[in-house]
């Protein structure tokens, strides 16, 4: 939390006065009835002490004081807004190592499902668009804020050959471009998941080099397990997850990176990016709420003084 008029702080003196003089007048006060030595006396003919009742109103009132204070520098705070508009690719890698039972009932299947959840979870002003890689990439669906296609589509993909992650941002890129073209385009963000290496196509580092200068964030998402195999000519070959790699593509890129090794995992993922893509981060005043809880102290302080004393501080 920020202040943006820090000046009016100097207001708290007075308070810190006002507080130092309280516990002077109360300690005076003690040491007063200390000085009638007839106790017995004393506790007939004065009434019962009302011990920490009587301090709560001062209390009270002095915080009240002190919020008010702390709202007339007008503090600010990150509030996490909800963004009006964005694109977002989802890249989907359907590669034949995709097919691998490591996750139940596979990466595939599994993947799929959660990234179905995303398209829902997603506000539907967002521009919503589909690319499926394996030796190349291709735009299943051009952004649209037409859920049902994304979804369609979605269904449709099955595995193939090859694992081309550099294209599958280049086409993200492009399908962004296509739609995003104006001056004033919304945020675009790429969502890649996949599970193994870039074995075709152009490298990763350039492929984060250019979205880098479009100024789209590439979130990865490195999904599977280092026992993942896939069955091939009668041979089990080892597709183990290719973590470091996914890692270096979406730091050198400006995004998030990603491990999920279960179907549940995933979905977290999944809900995670959804939150951080949805929303934008501002700094807001929030100057309102110490005002609202200075009210409230002040509040207590009368009501307080006037039930327990039919007095007001």
């Amino acid at each position: 939390m920020t202040l943006t008029s820090p000046i009016w702080l100097l207001l708290l003196i007075p308070v810190a006065l006002l507080a130092v003089a309280y516990v002077l007048m109360s300690l005076r006060r003690s040491a007063y009835a200390v000085r009638f030595t007839n106790l017995d006396l004393l506790d007939r003919v004065a009434p019962r002490s009302p011990g920490w009742r009587r301090h709560l109103p001062a209390a009270a009132l002095l915080l009240m004081f002190a919020l008010v204070v702390v709202g007339f520098a007008r503090p600010t705070a990150e509030v996490q807004v909800p963004r009006e508009r964005a694109t977002i690719i989802v890249a989907f890698d359907v590669s034949a190592s995709m097919s691998a039972t490591d996750v139940s009932p596979d990466r595939f299947s599994a993947a799929r499902q959660a990234a179905r959840q995303f398209v829902e979870g997603l506000p539907e002003r967002f521009n919503l668009g589909l690319v499926s890689f394996s030796s190349s990439a291709s735009v299943a669906v051009p952004p649209t804020t037409d859920r049902q296609a994304v979804r369609s589509a979605l269904g449709r993909l099955s595995t193939a050959s090859g694992t081309a992650i550099g294209e599958a941002v280049y086409s993200s890129l492009e399908a962004i471009a296509s739609l995003d073209s104006e001056e004033d385009a919304p945020p675009a963000h790429i969502v890649l998941l996949s599970d193994g290496s870039n074995t075709t196509g152009r490298t990763l580092n350039d492929a984060a080099a250019e979205a880098s200068s479009k100024g789209v964030p590439v979130t990865t998402i490195a999904y599977g397990t280092a026992n993942g195999t896939i069955s091939l000519s009668g041979q089990e070959i080892p597709v183990p997850v290719d973590g470091p790699a996914l890692r270096g593509l979406a730091e050198a890129a400006g995004g998030g990176f990603y491990e999920a090794a279960s179907g549940s995992e995933l979905q977290a993922v999944y809900e995670d990016i959804g939150t951080s893509v949805g929303y934008r981060t501002e700094q807001q005043e929030v100057w309102q709420w110490f005002v609202a809880a200075g009210l409230v102290c002040g509040l207590i302080a009368a009501v307080t003084s006037m039930v327990w004393f039919s007095r007001l501080p």
